[in-house]
């Protein structure tokens, strides 16, 4: 029996350092960015966290409350400002993030924009949580940067995004939205 258990302990362990040697460590982050998510009362509704590792690859998580349960899109878009205008809420921050003329689209062979992401979903009670990589964008200087001169926002869709139509996925409306600021 001790045998069994000392090697049930030492497979335990094995898989966590297997874990560990595969989540992007502190280091291997050559930038960081972040992000308060807010809706269109100005409320904190969430907070989006980026870091790009030194293959270039940028690694997002979001975490919201207090949303509408269900599918919705998230894309960066192109300009730093969440303000909303007589076009509609958020409108400032402009369309999809979109340095490379692409179409939209994480299905579409044209395609994708820089700043399409996959959908997440809000559960029941209002809280959510997204996370994926993408090498469509930058945090550091280059023609993908999110930091060019007008800067970009995160922007949560009341609906889906089908991955495909154009201009921007028929998401509905901009529910959410927030400034991505480099930290580091």
């Amino acid at each position: 029996m001790q045998n069994k258990t000392i090697s049930l302990f030492a497979i335990a362990c094995a898989a966590s350092i297997a874990a560990c040697a595969h989540a992007p460590a502190p280091l291997n982050r050559i930038a960081v960015a972040y992000s308060t998510i807010k809706n269109t009362a100005g409320d904190t509704r969430g907070t989006a966290e980026l870091w790009q590792d030194a293959d270039n690859v940028v690694h997002v998580e979001v975490q919201v409350t207090g949303m509408p349960p269900g599918s919705h899109g998230i894309h960066f878009h192109a300009v730093g400002s969440c303000e909303s205008t007589s076009a509609g809420a958020f409108a400032a921050a402009g369309g999809h993030f979109n340095p490379l003329g692409r179409q939209h689209g994480l299905d579409n062979p044209a395609g994708p924009h820089g700043g399409d992401a996959p959908n997440f979903t809000v559960n029941a009670d209002g809280t959510g949580r997204a996370s994926f990589t993408t090498d469509r964008i930058s945090l550091t200087d280059g023609s993908t940067s999110l930091f060019d001169a007008d800067g970009s926002a995160i922007v949560i869709h009341a609906a889906a995004d089908d991955q495909i139509s154009q201009p921007a996925g028929n998401s509905g409306a901009r529910i959410a939205c927030g400034v991505v600021r480099k930290t580091r």
